[in-house]
């Protein structure tokens, strides 16, 4: 607890610093035992750092987790890498029943959406509600780690490592811009994009792919993100605190001292904090839709507007199989759509730096400052050392 409290401290004054005075340690260990039938070794090649890793490193993470979670456990669910006959493989983290042994599935598992797995505390494994906060199975930030073969999807031999290792996170961002659909397509319609990461660059290129919009603005705050954000198709790019101006100009709408009479059919969330989720609550218009694909975690925001113009608040988390009704989806597998997504969109440019695990909080740093120091994603390479 006292190294937690320090990561809070330490990680408020500075982002990334909670990976040097944490609880996260390096240590050499037994690799995780095969828990039965169908799991299989993996040696990951590549690991990345997300925000939700951040947000644990820091200790800002929800205490909504805390049962659902086993400790000690070793991070890291955005994975490429072999089993043992060297088959290349990427990891769908979620740790649903077929992997917990449970049977019968429970309703989600079995229609597919193993993202809302009802049992991630339970079977035969310790609580976890994905690979990387599990104590059983290890995770990417370490040398094996171990896995149902319901988790793993073979990698094209066309595909580069660098590629294959944002499949994960295309898979969150496919889901959220089929959420923002709503089971249709978005022609004609108005989406803003609020934060230009990973996660916001892949809903954006999700977007294009598969929801068809109209307009797309983008709050990106770096020229690095501005740039990327336009090649991957958005109309406006605009700082952050010029989107409610974009919106305006777009919309036609009318403002009323800090907020427009209308706004965007849809805003995504791809931030996640107090302000950002503020800002959707301000740009979309009544009755439009909100999408939180950004973690969230315990934030202070005035909800009057939700109430008052009737706005849709959505959460989308993990993947699954998207409903047949979803444009370009067909009923496929959300990792089938990433894979797609990531070579179409050459969504494997987004890896901007590589680490060894032994220099673990110079690449947290890194991660979490990536915008300020011109990158994106920053990956753990398993294959380097020191």
């Amino acid at each position: 607890m006292p190294r937690y409290a320090a990561a809070r401290l330490a990680g408020s004054l500075s982002p990334g610093a909670g990976g040097r005075v944490g609880p996260l340690r390096l240590v050499d260990q037994d690799e995780p035992a095969l828990p039965g039938d169908g799991w299989h070794r993996v040696r990951p090649l590549l690991a990345g750092i997300c925000g939700s890793d951040l947000s644990t490193v820091d200790g800002h993470s929800s205490r909504y987790f805390e049962e659902i979670v086993s400790f000690p456990f070793t991070p890291g669910h955005e994975v490429v890498g072999l089993l043992d006959d060297d088959t290349r493989v990427v990891l769908e983290p979620v740790l649903g029943c077929s992997a917990r042994s449970l049977k019968p599935l429970c309703p989600s598992c079995a229609s597919g959406q193993t993202g809302d797995c009802q049992h991630v505390a339970f079977g035969a494994l310790a609580p976890g509600l994905q690979t990387g906060y599990c104590a059983d199975t290890g995770g990417g930030w370490g040398a094996v780690l171990v896995a149902h073969e319901s988790q793993l999807h073979r990698v094209p031999a066309h595909m580069s490592d660098e590629a294959a290792v944002m499949i994960e996170p295309a898979a969150c961002a496919v889901h959220a811009a089929l959420a923002a659909a709503g089971g249709s397509d978005l022609s004609g319609a108005t989406v803003v994009v609020l934060g230009a990461g990973t996660l916001g660059l892949c809903t954006l290129a999700a977007l294009r792919t598969f929801a068809l919009p109209g307009t797309v603005i983008v709050g990106a705050k770096h020229r690095e993100q501005r740039e990327l954000a336009r090649s991957l198709g958005a109309t406006v790019v605009a700082d952050p605190d010029e989107v409610i101006r974009a919106v305006r100009r777009a919309t036609r709408s009318m403002a009323v001292g800090e907020r427009l009479t209308g706004g965007a059919d849809v805003v995504l969330d791809c931030v996640g904090s107090a302000d950002s989720l503020g800002s959707a609550l301000t740009l979309v218009r009544p009755r439009g839709r909100i999408v939180l694909v950004g973690m969230p975690g315990r934030v202070s925001v005035d909800l009057t507007p939700l109430w008052h113009r009737e706005i849709a608040l959505v959460g989308t988390y993990a993947y699954g199989s998207e409903p047949a009704t979803a444009v370009a989806a067909g009923g496929r597998r959300t990792f089938s759509l990433a894979m797609d997504l990531v070579t179409e969109a050459d969504l494997g440019r987004l890896v901007s730096a590589r680490y060894p695990l032994e220099r673990f909080a110079d690449a947290i740093a890194h991660a979490a400052n990536a915008g300020r120091r011109g990158a994106v994603k920053v990956v753990f390479d398993l294959r380097l050392r020191g």
